[in-house]
Parts: structure tokens; sequence; C-alpha cells
């Protein structure tokens, strides 16, 4: 083998054994109450703090498509100013794999036709995992929206891979 062939050789297998490029994650999950709490001020105001366990299937692409999802929520509400949406995302994929994902959300009111349009945004990150998950990070952005009386649909988009 050459001097050139062998440089060539170990260039290919360095390169096969690098870092893992992000992968792309677009998924939504329509979640379902299971249980909440709803706590008010008691102050004459609209504020509350809602802690809600939810649960749904994510649909779309990348590696949380199509694992079962629970929410584990706070909610921290005072309409007709803000909000401040905090928790975790469990992902259960169907080998029982799982991927735990931090969010929070700054939810704004704007004025709307009839009533105030609330929108939800902020940013997910992925802080643990377990199997295919293990080893990996993952940041994004996080939307919240209405889906039918107090179900909610959560859209994730960013990206996923190896931890530094």
């Amino acid at each position: 083998m050459t001097f050139t062939k062998y440089l060539a050789a170990c260039a290919a297998a360095l390169m096969m054994t690098g870092p893992a490029l992000a992968a792309p994650v677009a998924v939504s999950t329509v979640l379902d109450p299971q249980e909440q709490m709803r706590f008010e001020m008691g102050d004459g105001s609209k504020h509350f703090v809602l802690a809600v366990r939810r649960e749904g299937v994510s649909e779309g692409d990348g590696v949380l498509a199509g694992a079962n999802v629970t929410e584990f929520g706070w909610h921290d509400i005072n309409p007709p100013q803000a909000g401040d949406p905090q928790g975790y995302l469990r992902f259960t994929a169907e080998n029982g794999d799982v991927a735990i994902i931090k969010f929070t959300v700054r939810a704004v009111f704007m004025k709307g036709e009839d009533k105030p349009v609330l929108h939800d945004d902020g940013f997910w990150e992925l802080v643990n995992g377990t199997g295919q998950f293990a080893g990996l990070r993952g940041v994004g952005h996080l939307k919240i929206e209405p889906a039918g009386g107090p179900k909610r649909l959560f859209t994730l988009t960013g990206e996923i891979a190896d931890a530094p």
C-alpha cells in the first residue's frame, strides 16, 4: 500500500468515527389531561396555576415520532397579561426507551376580535434518556395551541445529536 493510499484510508476511517451530524426533529402531539389541579390566587384577579399530567402520541419526523408522550407541567397563567408554562415531556418509544424533554414557554396574550388570543411559544431541551436516547442532546422550538376543550397541541421542531 502506498503512503497516499494509507493516508486516504486513515482519513476515511476518521470521518466514519467522527461525531454524528444533528438529526432534525418535527413532531406534534395532542395531549389530553389525565390529572390536573388548578390553584386560584384568590386576589380577585384571573391569575391561576395549573399542575397537569397530559398524555398523547407523537406524530411527525425524527427519533421522537411515534412515541407515547406524557407531560408533567406547571402552567402559571395571568390573563390577560402573560404566563409561564414549564415542565417535562417524557417520550416513550415502542421498545420502552425513554427521552426526557424539559420545556419553558412564555405565554403572551394578544388582542383578538372577540377576546384576547393566547400565543404560547418557547423552547425545549433533551436532558436525559435511556436506550437509543442515552447520550443524546437536543434543542428546539415549542409551540402550544388549543386542540379542543382541555386538550393541547404541542409542536416541537429542532434537532437531536450525540452529546459533546
